[in-house]
C-alpha cells in the first residue's frame, strides 16, 4: 500500500510506485494480492485503474480531490535512476475506510514504504491498516525503505521499525539510517544485526546492488550473489526482489530459497524497460 503514479520515462510514461510494482510480481506467483492507493479524477487517475484492470490486478484505488502523481524518472548511462516525485497528489492522501478494514482483517503479508508517508493522511491510513490486520494470521508486515527526495525522518523511520517484522532496506539507506541513529563506521553486517536485535525484527533483507545481497535472521545470514546481465533499466527491480522472496516464503519456502527466486527474480527485471514485464515460468513456478 502507497504510492500508485506514473513515471515519466525518456521513452515514454509506465505505470510505477512500489506498491503497484510489489502486487503485480506477488500475483505472477499465483497468490492473490491488492493494490491499495489513491487516484485523482483525472485522465492519468482513470488510466491506471484501467491499467491494473487489464493486468487482473485487485486494487482499492480511491478517487480524492488531488492529482494523480507523477514521477519524472531520468536514466543514467549506468541504467540507474534519478527521480523528481511530484508532491501533494493523490496517493498523499490515502483514506481509511471501512473496506480497508474488511482487507486488513483478512490480510497474511503487507508490504508498505517511507515515500508513501511523507503526508500524514497516508501516514495516518497505513498505520490504521497496520493496527487492524488480526494477530493470529502471523501476519508479514514489510517496511520497504525508500529515502526519496528527503521525504523522510527519524521519527517516521523508527515507527515503522517498530511496527514491521520484515525490514527491507539497500546498502546506502542503511549508511543513511544508521548515520541518523547514531552508529555510523561499523561493519555493514553489524548495523543489521543491531537492527535486528532492536527492533525484533523476524527478518532483514538488505540488497546492494552489484554486490550481492543478505537477508539476516536471528543467528543466520544468507548470502547471494548478484547475476550478471544486461541491464535495461533498473526501475522496480527492489519491488520484484521483496514480491519474489514474500511470495516464496508464503508458499513455505526455505529463506535461502526465497532468496535465490528474489535474486533471479529482480535480475530478470533488470533486463526489461520498466517495472512490470511478463516474468517467465520458471522463475514463478
Amino acid at each position: 500500500m502507497g504510492e500508485a503514479l506514473w513515471d515519466v520515462l525518456p521513452e515514454g510514461k509506465k505505470i510505477g510506485g512500489a506498491p503497484a510494482n510489489f502486487a503485480y510480481h506477488v500475483s505472477q506467483f499465483g497468490l492473490p494480492s491488492c493494490v491499495v492507493s489513491a487516484i485523482g479524477d483525472d485522465p492519468l487517475g482513470h488510466e491506471i485503474v484501467e491499467n491494473f484492470t487489464s493486468k487482473g490486478l485487485t486494487h482499492q484505488i480511491e478517487e480524492v480531490p488531488y492529482p494523480t502523481g507523477t514521477v519524472q524518472v531520468v536514466v543514467d548511462q549506468a541504467g540507474v535512476p534519478q527521480y523528481e516525485i511530484k508532491e501533494n497528489v493523490a496517493w498523499d492522501n490515502i483514506p481509511y475506510t471501512a473496506q480497508l478494514e474488511q482487507l486488513a482483517e483478512r490480510t497474511t503479508a503487507v508490504c508498505f514504504g517511507s515515500l508513501a508517508q511523507r503526508n500524514a493522511v497516508s501516514r495516518n491510513t497505513i498505520n490504521r491498516f497496520l493496527d487492524a490486520i488480526p494477530t493470529e494470521n502471523n501476519p508479514l508486515i514489510v517496511f520497504d525503505v525508500n529515502l526519496r527526495q528527503g521525504f523522510y525522518n527519524k521519527e517516521i523511520l523508527c515507527e515503522s521499525m517498530r511496527r514491521c517484522n520484515i525490514l527491507k532496506i539497500n546498502d546506502e539507506e542503511l549508511e543513511t539510517v544508521s548515520g541518523m541513529f547514531g552508529y555510523p563506521g561499523i561493519d555493514f553486517q553489524d548495523k543489521c544485526w543491531i537492527l535486528l536485535g532492536k527492533y525484533n525484527l523476524k527478518m532483514l533483507i538488505l540488497t546492494c546492488g552489484i554486490n550481492g545481497s543478505y537477508v539476516f535472521t536471528p543467528g543466520n545470514v544468507s548470502f547471494q550473489p548478484t547475476p550478471k546481465v544486461e541491464v535495461a533499466d533498473t526501475v522496480g527491480a527492489g519491488d520484484s526482489f521483496t514480491a519474489a522472496f514474500i511470495s516464496n516464503i508464503l508458499k513455505g519456502k526455505s529463506v535461502s530459497e526465497a532468496h535465490l527466486c528474489a535474486v533471479r527474480t529482480s535480475a530478470y527485471v533488470c533486463t526489461k524497460k520498466g517495472a512490470m514485464p511478463l516474468l517467465p515460468a520458471e522463475l514463478t513456478d
